[in-house]
């Protein structure tokens, strides 16, 4: 079944309908649960989050964020994803700085992941799988999403929720990110993606048939919903429209 498609004019109107809808289930989670667990992307999405979210009526101090992958550098790089979300988000909104989990950029790579699995598991306490109620996601020029590049190892990973990656094709080389099996066990998985430049890559994600799929296109959640927010220009190359 293909992803539900959000298709706008603009990248303005892409950021406002996904701010809506991320509010929506923030919303239906809050009152369902008590809680929203959500899990965060850099790129484009930290000016549509950061501009738009605070606008938007929910109980911050329900929410919970964690970050789906990031570089392993200090707070004060223009590298961290952590840091513009603290600032034009957490501040913003004035929620508790102790509902935003930032990985530990002074441990080692690999002891970093650790820690961030570890700070992952309790608050998902048992052995399930953690289950996010959403994950935002971004999409590189090759098809990457997260940390998890095309044709690398941490592809394959079925045990760890978290992995380090100390050889990531783009720089920095050091990044500590989600695998699929967590991604793919949340409720929501949403992609936002505009430009003309994503125009391809889109196309080959959504409606490619490549052997093995390119990571983008192997966030398919085993038990929840995939949604994808584009412009007309990055959708212009969809067969499929609908």
């Amino acid at each position: 079944m293909a992803a539900p498609m959000i298709i706008c004019e603009t990248d303005t109107q892409v950021a406002e309908k996904l701010c809506a809808f991320v509010i929506a289930k923030a919303n239906e989670s809050i009152k369902a649960n008590g809680s929203f667990y959500v899990g965060l992307s850099g790129g484009s999405l930290v000016k549509y989050l950061c501009n738009g979210l605070p606008q938007l009526d929910t109980d911050w101090k329900k929410w919970r964020i964690f970050f789906c992958d990031e570089r392993h550098v200090p707070y004060n790089s223009d590298d961290c994803t952590y840091t513009p979300y603290k600032q034009g988000l957490v501040d913003k909104v004035g929620m508790l700085e102790n509902n935003i989990f930032p990985i530990n950029p002074n441990l080692s790579v690999e002891d970093s992941a650790k820690d961030y699995a570890s700070k992952i598991r309790q608050h998902f306490p048992g052995n399930d799988l953690p289950r996010f109620d959403m994950l935002l996601l971004g999409m590189g020029p090759d098809g990457h999403t997260c940390s998890l590049f095309p044709g690398h190892k941490l592809l394959e990973e079925k045990v760890d929720i978290i992995a380090p990656i100390s050889d990531s094709p783009k720089p920095p080389p050091a990044r500590v990110t989600m695998t699929f099996p967590m991604i793919n066990n949340c409720r929501y998985a949403v992609f936002a993606s505009c430009g003309e430049s994503k125009a391809e890559m889109v196309q080959r994600v959504l409606e490619g048939n490549e052997s093995p799929p390119l990571p983008a296109a192997q966030v398919r959640p085993t038990n929840g919903e995939l949604h994808w927010f584009l412009d007309k220009p990055a959708a212009s190359k969809l067969k499929n429209k609908l």
